[in-house]
């Protein structure tokens, strides 16, 4: 399964009064992080488009275990944990990058759909992306 790690700088605008991230930014981080990864394997969310299928979020969790603070940079470890031609899962671990500490944990969920809202499944309606994202979840030897 491929691993892909994202790196952000805490901005002063995620923290609140205390300097500590807000717990709506890890879920931000998420999003930059998985968009980051699919442009990596080559099907970003540009590319997806273009063909006319959308992959919204059905569902989006997070474990939080430490406290972030303005300054500081994370790693996002990013990696595709499912995909079926339909539906696909990212799992995320967010880690202070100094001291490897993990901030957060997290998991989202998404489908395929096409611009009028039904379900598309990839092997039919873009093997390429479907060959992809196979690659991306494929177990390394």
């Amino acid at each position: 399964m491929l691993t892909y790690t994202y790196t952000h700088k805490v901005q002063y605008y995620e923290t609140d009064q205390m300097k500590i991230v807000h717990h709506s930014n890890y879920i931000r981080w998420f999003e930059e992080a998985r968009c980051a990864l699919l442009s990596s394997i080559g099907c970003g969310y540009e590319v997806v488009e273009q063909l006319g299928i959308v992959s919204p979020v059905l569902q989006v969790q997070a474990d939080y275990k430490t406290m972030t603070s303005f300054g500081e940079t994370v790693h996002i470890e990013t990696a595709v944990s499912y995909y079926n031609g339909f539906r696909l899962n990212f799992t995320y671990t967010v880690r202070d990058s100094e001291s490897g500490t993990v901030r957060c944990t997290g998991e989202s969920k998404h489908c395929f759909l096409d611009q009028k809202g039904g379900i598309v499944n990839l092997r039919k309606a873009a093997l390429e992306l479907h060959a992809k994202m196979m690659t991306a979840t494929a177990e390394e030897a």
